[in-house]
């Protein structure tokens, strides 16, 4: 059979449209995929017990939210994230490849999302490019973020994270949860090897630069805790939209982390399948200082676009203000996780 391997979210895999097909033939189990583009090229969730991903929704919709209306007044969304201003703490989370998606080749979605990010004055994430690609990227956008792949080679890896800092960017980060395949052995993404990720290593990434590095895939106090300790500015709470089977949803873990991590000054993101603005109002009061975005815009972006992209943007801000509003949240430093309610 087949091996049919995707970079959750990011769009990066090893399996072309006659692959995907041809994988489809043998399984003889087509799910209906709900992204445009060829099949194989963007992930699609098996709904079974082992995917992550049906214990993340299932949590983020068993969190339900009590009302404090009295005193309650329009909120700000105004957000600072590595001494810099946005519009919202929404940021469009790091995917990758998809200008290899679409049939038609003269849209680039993503550099159609790096200007929708500028436009709505938010910070966006860039995945697995080559450096040429992120260059012509970056040129169309705004504040960027760059995260790379824990690669074998770790010169590859200095490399992007330097040009990425010269571009720039106003931090760099790592997939640290891509190490592992689903053989068991070191993954292999777009003919590239992956490799282990050490503290020593880690260390060394992180020295690497000036910017700010992100740690991006930490689903445990121990994980945070050792990216604080290596010199991490910032990690992402996310499972890589449930690269790892019967993951724990991101949200649960994330006050555990919070806690660990207080005092130290670290950013805090999460993501894990938001889309919407509830859903990212629910990681804020959870601690998360600010939220990756990626399949809350994915199909409006590979459909329409930059503008139906900026369009969700501003749907999803007047969600999350709706909710602030009906909460007594006047900015996004008075986030309360006692508003919220495990059903």
């Amino acid at each position: 059979m087949t091996e049919h391997k995707t970079d959750a979210v990011t769009g990066a895999s090893e399996v072309d449209a006659s692959s995907a097909s041809s994988l489809i033939e043998e399984t003889k189990e087509e799910v209906k995929s709900p992204w445009p583009g060829p099949k194989g090229m963007i992930p699609v969730t098996s709904g079974k017990a082992d995917d992550a991903n049906v214990h993340n929704r299932a949590y983020l919709d068993n969190i339900l939210v009590e009302m404090r209306v009295i005193d309650a007044v329009e909120p700000d969304l105004t957000t600072e994230i590595f001494g810099r201003k946005y519009a919202s703490p929404l940021t469009l989370a790091a995917v990758s490849h998809l200008n290899k998606v679409l049939s038609d080749k003269s849209r680039k979605p993503m550099q159609e999302k790096a200007r929708a990010a500028k436009n709505a004055k938010v910070l966006n994430w860039i995945g697995m490019e080559s450096n040429e690609e992120y260059h012509e990227i970056v040129q169309e956008g705004g504040d960027t973020v760059r995260i790379v792949k824990p690669f074998a080679d770790h010169e590859k890896i200095i490399g992007e994270l330097q040009l990425a800092e010269k571009l720039g960017a106003v931090a760099v980060g790592m997939d640290i949860d891509h190490v592992p395949g689903t053989n068991g052995k070191y993954d292999v993404v777009d003919g590239i090897p992956l490799g282990p990720i050490t503290f020593e290593d880690l260390q060394k990434y992180v020295h690497s630069v000036k910017i700010p590095f992100v740690a991006k895939g930490v689903l445990s106090v121990r994980d945070a805790v050792k990216a604080r300790d290596a010199g991490a500015k910032a990690i992402v709470v996310s499972h890589h939209h449930g690269r790892i089977p019967f993951g724990v949803p991101p949200l649960k873990v994330l006050p555990e982390i919070k806690e660990a991590l207080r005092g130290s000054g670290m950013t805090i993101f999460a993501d894990g399948s938001l889309m919407s603005g509830y859903d990212a109002y629910k990681a804020l009061a959870l601690g998360a200082d600010a939220v990756l975005i990626g399949r809350g815009i994915l199909s409006e972006l590979l459909k329409d676009g930059q503008e139906a992209t900026e369009q969700k943007i501003v749907k999803m801000n007047e969600q999350l203000l709706e909710m602030m509003l009906y909460t007594g949240i006047k900015d996004t430093k008075s986030f309360d996780p006692s508003v919220l309610r495990f059903n």
